[in-house]
């Protein structure tokens, strides 16, 4: 259901044809009536139609079985073992002095990178911006575990935020650096939206100790379980930054 006058989320629902016909006859009559309201809709509608255009010939390419999460991970598993051959045949012919240098540079590496960023990112830009269409959309809460399962077996079950008014709504698959991720978008009646993230953690096996951060106004939670990654990601504000603070405990 969509406000009177339509809000901003209301007008991107309709530029993604995500609307019922009444809802979006009800946002017609508004711009109809709203002219510089329509040319800014209007705008959007160029972008949506231009990044449409852009996706069409990689959209309609049948299914490449390279990109499955679980080929990309087989992938770097064995780029990872190949590039540690390769360091420890370097290491061996450097000595301590240079194992000691070697390792204090991955430290500092790995150090430089805050905890989940891609995270943070992938909210923004599909949660925040919509800025494509979800891979999946949920028609019963339990549809959505049974996806996630394809393509992350042995993950821990999604969070169950239904006692806190969010569901699960839709899901989107990414490629990160560190192989296949996926974002669950929940919201709850007001609108309000949070982001479970899940991707394996990386060729160095880079697990995480429970922490949390603000990122200007998002709030992320995040931690790390057998063979994944995850974190939760929603507004900083006090009631959501709580409900993100009891997640995977």
């Amino acid at each position: 259901m969509i406000t009177t006058p339509p809000s901003e989320r209301d007008l991107h629902a309709y530029v993604d044809h995500a609307l019922s016909d009444a809802e979006r006859q009800q946002v017609e009559h508004y711009l109809l009536a709203n002219p510089h309201i329509a040319a800014q809709v209007q705008a959007w509608q160029r972008d949506a139609q231009a990044l449409r255009t852009a996706l069409h010939q990689s959209l309609l390419q049948p299914a490449n079985p390279n990109l499955d999460p679980v080929a990309i991970r087989q992938r770097q598993h064995r780029q990872a073992r190949r590039q540690w051959a390769s360091a420890a045949v370097l290491l061996i012919a450097v000595g301590i002095g240079g194992l000691g240098g070697w390792q204090a540079r991955l430290l500092t590496q790995a150090s430089n990178v805050l905890p989940m960023s891609d995270a943070l990112a992938a909210h923004r830009m599909f949660a925040e911006q919509g800025f494509l269409p979800a891979d999946y959309k949920v028609q019963q809460s339990s549809d959505m575990q049974g996806w996630i399962d394809r393509y992350f077996s042995h993950a821990e079950r999604l969070p169950d935020l239904t006692g806190a008014g969010f569901k699960p709504v839709s899901c989107r698959l990414l490629t990160t650096d560190q192989g296949g991720a996926a974002m669950v978008l929940y919201e709850d009646q007001q609108g309000r939206q949070i982001s479970f993230y899940i991707r394996p953690p990386g060729p160095q096996n880079s697990l995480l100790p429970r922490g949390n951060r603000r990122d200007g106004e998002l709030q992320t939670q995040y931690w790390s379980g057998p063979g994944y990654n995850y974190a939760m990601v929603g507004p900083a504000d006090a009631p959501t930054a709580k409900l993100l603070d009891t997640v995977g405990l």
